[in-house]
C-alpha cells in the first residue's frame, strides 16, 4: 500500500463513493478503491473519517441540479463528518493528531463544495468549520 511521504501512517488511495456524472444515485454513485486521499492546505486538518452524513443535497447534486456552482467531475459527495484528525496543516491551531472532531466541511454548501466530500475514508477540512467531539459521546467502534 502506498502511503504518504510525511506520514508512513496514511495511505495515498482511499475507498470512497465517487460518482463521475449525474444522474439516479443508484446508477452513478460507485464505491471506488483508487481514490487520492486528499492533501491538506495550510488551514486544513486530514479527517479520518468515521461517521458521514449523507442529505438530500448531496441527492440533488448528484442528479445535477447544481452543475453550476458544483465542483468538477468526479467528485465524491457528503458535508457532514465525525472522525479522527490524522494530519494538520502548518496554520491550524485549534487541533493537533488524535483529536475527534465533527463539523460540515464546506462553509458554503453550494458555492464550489470540495471535490473530496465526506462519503470516503479520509476528507480535508478547514480547522474553522470543525468542532471538538464532545467527551460525553463516542465513536460506534475503536
Amino acid at each position: 500500500m502506498d502511503t504518504c511521504l510525511s506520514n508512513p501512517n496514511i495511505p495515498s488511495k482511499m475507498k470512497a463513493w465517487v460518482y463521475a456524472h449525474h444522474g439516479n444515485p443508484v446508477d452513478v454513485l460507485k464505491l471506488e478503491s483508487d481514490v487520492d486521499v486528499p492533501q491538506v492546505k495550510d488551514d486544513q486538518v486530514l479527517i479520518k473519517v468515521v461517521a458521514a452524513g449523507l442529505n438530500p443535497v448531496d441527492f440533488k447534486r448528484i442528479l445535477g441540479l447544481f452543475i453550476e456552482a458544483d465542483s468538477p467531475l468526479p467528485t465524491v459527495p457528503g458535508y457532514d463528518v465525525a472522525g479522527v484528525v490524522v494530519k494538520v496543516g502548518s496554520q491550524v491551531t485549534l487541533f493537533k493528531e488524535g483529536d475527534e472532531v465533527y463539523g460540515n466541511i464546506n462553509e458554503k454548501g453550494l458555492d464550489h463544495p470540495k471535490r473530496y466530500g465526506t462519503l470516503a475514508q479520509y476528507t480535508a477540512a478547514e480547522e474553522k468549520l470543525l468542532a471538538p467531539k464532545p467527551k460525553n459521546l463516542s465513536f460506534p467502534f475503536p
